[in-house]
């Protein structure tokens, strides 16, 4: 995978098909190839160009020990974009790569031309700050959760439950999950509840999103409750809200097919 110089910092992406320009920013703690597993075979096949790329954070990209904001990461984004060309860009994000992708379509409308956000909100609720310091807690203290402790979390918060009554699905997910590890570095804990400069209630501003945008709720997330992400449709003009049953906060690995049709039907 090539390695753009960007912003002072390497940020490392791959490019796959040809066609109008896809960007798809990944959530917290997660790297960019995470998109390659559904997302990106289909947009490739329906005709697209589609870029994954490692955000601020997470290795083989720069990594930082503390002191990130959410707009570095929306600054890269557009950097990189730039850098491939600098053409206007279908950007699609989860979780908080959906936090990046409306920040983005706000600050540099000239970059963006549609917005998808998965998994979004424009405010922070006192349950999501709850979490968020409990996860820098953990890492501040230095506790290493054990494999099959962490995959169990991580199903129990991410699926839906439908999901997690099917054993056979849940059983191979925790496999995944427990090899996959899940370390906690630096660079993942200075992504953990991110914050803009400008404040943490954004709703107003997103008045002014003027991309045609698409916010795609997952019906049974408890990280980011469907809720919050119906306001940032609500706040942005124009905006399609899409709410996608029998998924949890990971639903575009939950329900691949159904995510994939919405996308691949609102970017062309």
């Amino acid at each position: 995978m090539p390695t753009a110089k960007i912003n002072g910092i390497d940020i490392n992406y791959d490019v796959k098909g040809t066609g109008p320009l896809v960007v798809l920013v990944m959530g917290t703690g997660s790297p960019g190839r995470v998109w390659q597993a559904h997302q990106v075979p289909a947009l490739v096949n329906a005709g697209f160009q589609v870029v994954t790329f490692d955000n601020r954070g997470i290795s083989p990209s720069f990594e930082p020990g503390r002191g990130m904001v959410l707009d570095d990461l929306v600054a890269d984004t557009a950097a990189l974009i730039e850098h491939l060309g600098g053409m206007r860009a279908r950007v699609v994000g989860t979780s908080m790569g959906s936090r990046v992708t409306q920040e983005l379509a706000l600050a540099r409308p000239d970059l963006v031309s549609h917005a998808v956000m998965m998994a979004t909100y424009g405010r922070v609720s006192p349950m999501q700050k709850a979490w968020f310091q409990g996860e820098r807690d953990l890492y501040d203290a230095g506790i290493t959760l054990p494999d099959s402790y962490r995959a169990a979390m991580t199903a129990m918060n991410n699926f839906s439950p439908a999901t997690l009554r099917d054993e056979k699905v849940i059983g191979d997910w925790l496999a995944v999950l427990e090899f996959s590890g899940g370390k906690r570095t630096a660079g993942t804990r200075a992504q953990i509840g991110l914050e803009m400069r400008a404040g943490s209630e954004r709703l107003t501003a997103y008045r002014k999103i003027t991309a045609k945008s698409l916010v795609v709720g997952f019906a049974d997330d408890r990280l980011i409750p469907v809720h919050l992400s119906r306001e940032v449709a609500q706040a942005i003009p124009g905006a399609r809200y899409e709410e996608v049953a029998d998924t949890g906060h990971f639903g575009y690995l939950e329900r691949p097919e159904v995510v994939n049709k919405i996308l691949v039907d609102f970017l062309r």
